[in-house]
């Protein structure tokens, strides 16, 4: 015989479960660039992709919304933005304020494993490049700015920059379309090189020109 009063809780816990699922799911779709910018989803469509209900699809799309990933109209339709060239400038110097401090504090800490593995990192980004693999490439591309920050043990600032991430995910995908690349990022290797000089101007320099150097070539095109 069930316990009745556990039920509930298993209740309660299979739906947090399953909002948590569908939340990092499409979050994880809408950051990487498998959806295009101005691309419609609807509550049956999510319900399908993740194989559950109307509720926890809903609060799911309520959460991304709040994020700024995701817009809904008054008509209730619901699609990823069409960043205007003043949005992306704006997330542009989001990302230049937010990264370079974080690379910044980074550096004291960086230690010859962290840039092997930066290194690791950017050699894929060279092979997803040479396939043409979009959604590969802004997914290494961020693994490589991740990996770095995480080295600067500031949880909050990074939360805000992938916030920032999260919205130009559609963007980043059109970006990587118009600029068609044969290796990975120039501004990589002198990051790279900072880092093993202890250069913290140097560092501070490359990763500012990485984050907006294309953002603004969409911004002003």
């Amino acid at each position: 015989m069930s316990d009745p009063i556990r039920q509930p809780a298993r209740q309660s816990d299979a739906a947090t479960s399953a909002h948590d699922r569908v939340y990092r799911g499409l979050r994880s779709r809408i950051m990487f660039g498998q959806m295009a910018p101005g691309e419609s989803l609807t509550l049956r469509g999510i319900g399908r992709d993740f194989h559950c209900s109307m509720t926890p699809a809903r609060e799911a799309v309520h959460r991304l919304v709040a994020e700024g990933a995701l817009q809904m109209s008054s008509s209730g339709r619901v699609a990823t933005p069409e960043l205007s060239g003043e949005r992306i400038e704006e997330l542009a110097s989001l990302r230049a304020l937010l990264e370079v401090e974080l690379a910044s504090r980074a550096l004291p800490r960086a230690h010859m494993a962290l840039i092997e593995r930066l290194q690791s990192i950017n050699n894929a980004i060279t092979e997803v490049v040479s396939n043409r693999d979009a959604m590969g490439y802004i997914r290494a591309n961020l693994e490589f700015h991740r990996t770095l920050y995480l080295r600067a043990q500031a949880p909050a600032m990074l939360a805000m920059t992938e916030t920032v991430w999260l919205q130009l995910g559609p963007t980043m995908r059109a970006l990587y379309s118009r600029l068609r690349r044969s290796e990975a990022p120039y501004q990589h290797r002198l990051i790279i090189a900072a880092l093993k000089a202890g250069d913290e101007p140097g560092l501070r320099l490359a990763v500012r020109s990485d984050v907006t150097n294309g953002l603004k070539m969409l911004a002003d095109p």
